[in-house]
């Protein structure tokens, strides 16, 4: 760490401090002095946050007041130094340039499953195809950590399985690698009091839990009693002072209740700081393609997410139609790759084709496979930011690839050839296009680029 970023993690720490002494006053003053040193950058942004704070009106007012009353010092400071400083201005400088030096992907993120093994049966999910006997050694993860970070990574999100089921595993890391910030998919129901201290004490771990929607929903694909464990394990992490969000997958059955206005308001009520909404996908020989967000659904998702983020205080991701705001498919290692439990590196959490295992390869040896660089070389995959994925919106892009890489499926229990996967999301393409055209055409992302 250079002199220079050492003094801004210095700073930043210092202006947490000096805020906690009387943030309703001192908010403000941390700002005049932002916008005296900052040299006329980020303007937009900083109008933004004086706005947010100066505002009682606004939806975000009383959120970012959440992060100093109602978030446990340590975390906020934490979380805060290793987002903005490490992965931020540390990490993207030194990944935009190994970018350029070996003219491939680095990624800002890395997904990684450390156990296939999950304590829940759920209907239709995914990661069950890998089975339940697979692990990344503690050893396997601090390995592929280490190598991260010298690559400038420092977010890492662990998928599964039931991560959890790994709970003490993951705590060492946080503890090793306390310059990281760390994201949870998990189902909430393995978080108890004393995995809650652990988390507040290490505080750079933060879960995102999944719901389905509603009681009736969650249990029904979950099991009976799984939504009031959330809604205990949620209570039990709000106690504590924790950051923590919730993972939510739309389909063309429970779209009407997951995306409804009653459903945010929920979650805000939850003490969520955020939600991150998927677009459900047909992975997998035994997925069922007619849970597939029709046309209109979608357009639905985009148009409501969109509205709840200007109206109401909880921080609303959308991964398939968020893509106008990265430039595309950010998968392949371009902002992040996957990393299954048998080791396989997948481009993407949800096409699980390979041409390298970590532990064969090391990470860079692997973002410069032909797979990988497959995907470097064709991003994007569309000019519409509607249509990012190669597998979703443009699946003749993902038959390509893997028949020109020799890419194998990574699914362990019923292999699934890239022809079965993208001939479910044939028709599927073809109805959004229109729809995509008609969105992209009135984006301001669009408007900005022509």
């Amino acid at each position: 760490m250079n002199a220079t970023t050492t003094l801004k993690k210095f700073g930043l720490e210092q202006a947490f401090r000096y805020i906690y002494r009387d943030p309703e006053k001192n908010m403000l003053k941390i700002m005049d002095w932002a916008d005296k040193f900052a040299d006329g950058e980020f303007v937009s942004q900083r109008k933004i946050i004086r706005e947010i704070i100066t505002n009682p009106q606004h939806p975000y007012y009383a959120y970012v007041r959440r992060l100093f009353t109602d978030v446990d010092p340590n975390v906020t400071r934490t979380l805060a130094v290793n987002f903005f400083i490490n992965a931020g201005l540390i990490g993207w400088p030194k990944e935009e340039r190994l970018r350029r030096e070996y003219n491939c992907n680095i990624p800002w993120a890395i997904l990684l499953d450390p156990t296939s093994a999950c304590n829940l049966h759920c209907t239709g999910c995914w990661a069950a195809e890998y089975g339940n006997r697979l692990n990344l050694t503690y050893d396997e993860i601090d390995d592929i950590i280490c190598q991260g970070k010298e690559l400038g990574v420092y977010l890492y999100i662990y998928t599964g399985g039931e991560p959890l089921v790994r709970r003490a595993d993951l705590i060492r890391l946080c503890e090793k690698h306390s310059d990281c910030v760390f994201l949870c998919f998990t189902n909430a129901t393995l978080i108890d009091e004393s995995f809650a201290d652990e988390m507040l004490r290490v505080g750079n771990f933060v879960p995102a839990i999944s719901l389905e929607g509603f009681e009736d929903a969650t249990d029904g694909r979950r099991g009976n009693g799984v939504y009031q464990k959330v809604l205990k394990a949620l209570e039990l992490l709000q106690d504590k002072k924790l950051v923590y969000g919730i993972s939510s997958c739309y389909t063309s059955v429970n779209y009407e209740s997951i995306t409804s206005e009653a459903y945010f308001d929920q979650l805000i009520q939850m003490g969520a700081y955020f939600v991150w909404y998927f677009h459900y996908m047909p992975v997998g020989n035994d997925a069922a393609p007619q849970l597939m967000p029709t046309p209109e659904q979608r357009r639905g998702t985009y148009e409501r997410i969109r509205r709840y983020r200007l109206e109401k205080p909880l921080f609303a991701m959308d991964f398939q139609n968020d893509a106008e705001y990265v430039g595309g498919c950010i998968a392949g290692g371009r902002r992040y790759l996957h990393i299954n439990a048998n080791g396989d590196i997948d481009p993407c959490v949800f096409v699980h084709y390979s041409d390298s295992n970590i532990r064969e390869k090391s990470l860079l040896e692997a973002l410069r496979s032909p797979m990988m660089m497959a995907y470097h070389d064709r991003q994007p995959f569309n000019e519409n930011m509607m249509q990012p994925c190669p597998m979703l919106e443009n699946p003749e892009k993902l038959r390509e690839m893997v028949r020109c890489t020799g890419a194998r499926s990574t699914d362990l229990q019923s292999p699934e050839s890239a022809e079965h996967l993208c001939a479910k999301c044939d028709r599927y393409a073809k109805e959004w296009q229109p729809v995509a055209e008609e969105l992209w055409a009135k984006s301001p992302r669009n408007r900005d680029n022509t």
